[in-house]
């Protein structure tokens, strides 16, 4: 399979070609055109979109460039978006012709994080960069597990595999896991203590584009005159488990379950809870007059993975509701955890 790096800056994305089949690996939208003139000057047909993770300092594509391409996205089964096509698992095989793709589940930077195995090389994202990792200290990170996942996961791999990061600072293409082992500084003699001591301490700025990036990513939803709440705000806001949402349902004065997935999550493959309101995250605003009787009582917003409504809390939040938490881990743990639910 071959591997070519198409942007030529720090933030990178990558072409996989087997034969005359090919996958984008972490495409940039503005960048949208040239991987379109590349792949028809090649005469290649794009069959995938591969997406490590969900990215906080570029938008992703949007529903209109996903068209464009006319290839489905595939991330990992804990992205938040509602434009994935397919969501895959840590160990599952994806196709690209003939060749294989190896999915690596590396929770961490962020918790949907994956790394892609082909032969010979491994796309580890912003988990494993060159001489360095992907910072842990985004909503839902956690520098534990992303210690675990480059030691025990992506550094099991043979050390003459080449390594392709989804970022590089410092001019770097490639490096491979034997390098990485025995030179990378966050994690060569650092026992897993010391590592998550180390990413507390980093004290980096937030990325430029992070207020946009990140909510559009996590939501899909874009639009002019929406002021996205503060990264701050959305990490402080207050989280429930299931068996605690489910436990307050049955209680006598229940909370007021908001689901703010689109229509189609709504009755889709995890269902709903019985009883929830659904508000797509592009109604929020609208709506907001009409849930005023509800600013004094408790309300759980829930979404799939508990991204999205943690941004749509912050934003009720904003509006005055006094209450609001956020249904930990989504319907993936509401499932998860055996509880009912309605399609």
């Amino acid at each position: 399979m071959q591997v070519d790096e198409l942007n030529d800056t720090n933030c990178k994305t990558y072409l996989l070609v087997a034969g005359a089949k090919a996958a984008l690996v972490d495409p940039v939208r503005e960048r949208l055109d040239t991987y379109r003139q590349i792949l028809g000057r090649r005469g290649l047909e794009l069959t995938m979109i591969l997406e490590t993770h969900t990215h906080a300092d570029h938008l992703m594509l949007s529903r209109e460039a996903k068209d464009l391409l006319g290839a489905p996205v595939v991330m990992h089964r804990e992205s938040p978006s509602p434009l994935v096509d397919r969501h895959v698992q840590d160990g599952e095989t994806i196709f690209l012709g003939a060749e294989r793709i190896e999915v690596i589940h590396c929770p961490g930077h962020t918790p949907d994080s994956v790394s892609y195995r082909v032969p010979g090389a491994v796309l580890t994202g912003d988990t494993l960069l060159i001489g360095g990792s992907g910072r842990c200290d985004f909503p839902g990170g956690d520098a534990g597990k992303q210690y675990d996942a480059v030691t025990t996961r992506i550094f099991a791999l043979p050390d003459d595999t080449v390594v392709y990061p989804a970022h590089d600072y410092k001019g770097k293409t490639s490096s491979t896991i034997g390098a990485e082992k025995r030179g990378n500084p966050r994690f060569a003699g650092k026992t897993r203590d010391e590592y998550i001591a180390l990413m507390a301490g980093l004290g980096l700025p937030f990325p430029e584009k992070i207020q946009q990036s990140l909510q559009v990513n996590q939501s899909g939803f874009e639009a002019a005159e929406v002021h996205f709440p503060l990264v701050a705000d959305i990490a402080a806001m207050p989280a429930l488990a299931p068996a605690e949402v489910a436990a307050r349902l049955a209680s006598a004065a229940p909370p007021l379950l908001l689901d703010v997935r689109e229509p189609e999550e709504f009755v889709g493959e995890l269902g709903h809870i019985p009883g929830a309101l659904p508000v797509p995250m592009d109604a929020l605003a609208r709506r907001l007059p009409k849930l005023a009787g509800y600013v004094d009582r408790e309300i759980v917003v829930v979404c799939r993975a508990g991204a999205r409504s943690a941004s749509a809390g912050a934003i009720l939040g904003q509006a005055g509701f006094r209450h609001v938490f956020n249904l930990e881990g989504g319907m993936l743990a509401w499932a998860g955890a055996g509880l009912p639910v309605a399609r």
